[in-house]
């Protein structure tokens, strides 16, 4: 049982160190991106067309519910 407290202790304070990371650094989480050649070109800043796409028919369901 003294096993699983610590692991999980330890587990826990791993965690909240990588939130305070994340939160200071105040960067994207991000995946690797398959090893790909440009890092920059990971994190999308504007949406993509088929993201576009599908917010403007959900707005315009909305629109014909309402």
């Amino acid at each position: 049982m003294m096993y699983f407290i610590v692991t999980f202790v330890v587990m826990l304070v791993v965690i909240a160190i990588m939130a305070v990371g994340v939160i200071f650094g105040r960067r994207a989480i991000k995946g690797s991106c398959g090893g790909g050649m440009d890092k920059a070109a990971c994190v999308c800043v504007e949406k993509c067309d088929k993201r576009k796409k599908l917010d403007a028919e959900a707005a315009q369901a909305h629109l014909t519910q309402g």
